[in-house]
């Protein structure tokens, strides 16, 4: 039997096989291999779902220490229950503890991140003086002034308490440093450390429960550096050059945990770290010399 072109069609028909089989091998070589292809997908989805997982506990810690936060600066940590989180951040009892053992350690945590955030904010300008004594003054301040920005976190360090100048304790840690350089270099009298450290300690404690309050003077930071000064042996003119010394605007706390209090979020007003409205930043008043003194 032929074809039209007359050629058998046996010969035709093995032909069209022929060029069937050379396409299904072009096929082939073009593919990845199929153990490739079968290893590829459960890869992908592997990257995948550790990282949608670790964002998700991400959110879910953030949300349980922001809750947080904003029930002790109103309760304080003694009187801030489970119950009190999981009703203010919306989530089960059991979430609760998938992420902390219990209430005590999820303020230490908290405690924890507040400072970091602190020494975020406040070591790259302090580190920009030479004077330790400068530093500490600087570093008073700014931590004050978290009281105007950060009322929320500020209520929630006074509420925290005395801190524990003979543990671990990282705003100790940051401002430890400073003081130990002021002693060896003769800035500050030699005296025991923990006592300068309750000395600054103290004192910025102290000033954030006055700045919280309305009618708080607006240099009320910068007094506070100046007493702090003298107590650890400036002398009195220099201690107050030091604490009304311009301190350069920073943006505060853009992101972290207490961004929370940030107008955006529906927190506190949100603004510079620095003397509001550049008032206290040449020298101090005549009088506030007389209430330093």
């Amino acid at each position: 039997m032929f074809n039209p072109m007359g050629q058998p069609a046996e010969h035709a028909q093995r032909k069209l096989a022929g060029r069937a089989s050379s396409h299904r091998l072009l096929r082939v070589a073009l593919s990845p291999p199929a153990q490739f292809k079968a290893q590829s997908d459960p890869m992908e989805s592997q990257d995948h779902r550790p990282r949608v997982a670790a964002q998700r506990r991400k959110r879910m810690r953030s949300l349980l220490l922001s809750s947080t936060l904003q029930l002790v600066a109103e309760k304080g940590p003694s009187s801030t229950s489970i119950d009190d989180v999981i009703a203010a951040a919306g989530v089960s009892r059991g979430t609760f503890y998938k992420y902390f053992p219990s209430p005590e350690a999820l303020v230490q945590e908290l405690a924890l991140e507040v400072a970091k955030d602190l020494v975020f904010l406040a070591d790259p300008v302090v580190r920009q003086r030479d004077d330790p004594a400068e530093r500490v003054s600087c570093g008073i301040r700014l931590v004050c002034r978290l009281a105007l920005h950060h009322p929320a976190a500020a209520a929630f360090l006074v509420r925290l308490g005395w801190p524990d100048t003979q543990g671990p304790n990282l705003l100790l840690d940051f401002v430890r440093r400073d003081v130990e350089e002021a002693m060896k270099r003769g800035r500050f009298r030699t005296i025991p450390l923990p006592l300068a450290l309750n000395m600054v300690s103290g004192a910025v404690i102290g000033a954030i429960h006055c700045m919280l309050k309305p009618g708080c003077e607006q240099d009320f930071a910068e007094m506070t550096a100046a007493v702090t000064l003298r107590a650890l042996g400036v002398a009195g003119k220099t201690a107050d050059a030091l604490a009304y010394k311009p301190l350069a605007s920073i943006d505060a706390f853009p992101q972290g945990l207490l961004s929370v209090t940030s107008p955006a979020s529906g927190g506190a007003r949100r603004g510079k770290a620095g003397p509001p409205n550049g008032r206290g930043q040449n020298k101090p008043p005549s009088d506030r010399r007389a209430r330093t003194g």
